[in-house]
C-alpha cells in the first residue's frame, strides 16, 4: 500500500494550485455576492478564473475536467491513506478484538 502514498505525495502538488484558485475564487465570489451585496457584474471575473473560462473554449473543458479528477484522486488516496492508519492504530485493534465475556 507505499503506492498510494508515493501517488497521493507525487500528484499533491499537480493538483494543489488549481483546487486553490477554484476553492478561493468559488468562496469569494459566493460571500462577495450574499454578504456584501456585489453584483454579479462585479464579481465575474471571479468566475472566469473559478471555471477557467480565461484559457479559451479547447482548455476550459480540460481544466475543468482534471480539476474535478484530480480532486476525486486526491480524496480517493487519502481516505485509503487515513483508513490504513486508523486500521493499524492501538485504539482500533482494541476496539476490534473480542472482548471475554463473564458467564454467571
Amino acid at each position: 500500500m507505499r503506492i498510494f502514498r508515493r501517488l497521493h505525495s507525487t500528484i499533491a502538488p499537480i493538483v494543489l494550485l488549481p483546487m486553490i484558485v477554484t476553492i478561493f475564487t468559488g468562496v469569494i465570489y459566493r460571500l462577495g455576492k450574499s454578504w456584501f451585496g456585489l453584483s454579479r457584474d462585479q464579481v465575474h471575473f471571479l468566475m472566469v478564473i473559478h471555471e477557467g473560462e480565461y484559457l479559451g473554449d479547447f482548455l476550459e473543458p480540460i481544466y475543468v475536467l482534471f480539476n474535478g479528477l484530480g480532486l476525486l484522486w486526491m480524496v480517493v488516496t487519502g481516505s485509503v491513506l487515513l483508513w490504513q492508519k486508523f486500521t493499524k492504530s492501538a485504539w482500533f485493534r482494541q476496539w476490534r478484538t473480542p472482548k471475554e465475556s463473564v458467564s454467571e
